[in-house]
């Protein structure tokens, strides 16, 4: 999995993981990369931590649209 350097939504908020915080940690949601597309989660010292959505789009502009508009779905587990 890589990461991507799209810190944060757009409009400057910083969102947290909701998975990641169910595990007991408070990591910032951004933009990752797998082989299935690319996809909000979050990313630890450790590499990928939790993967937040349950869809995956085929570029990291697709996924940022998603996300600004808030047109993606909470994964309920891991």
């Amino acid at each position: 999995m890589k990461q991507v350097q799209i810190p944060s939504a757009s409009n400057g908020t910083v969102q947290y993981g909701a998975l990641a915080a169910a595990c007991g940690e408070q990591l910032e949601m951004q933009i990752l990369k797998s082989g299935g597309g690319y996809y909000l989660g979050t990313y630890s010292e450790n590499g990928p931590f939790t993967r937040e959505s349950v869809q995956y789009w085929p570029t990291p502009e697709k996924a940022q649209k998603a996300w600004d508009a808030g047109l993606w779905t909470q994964r309920t587990h891991l």
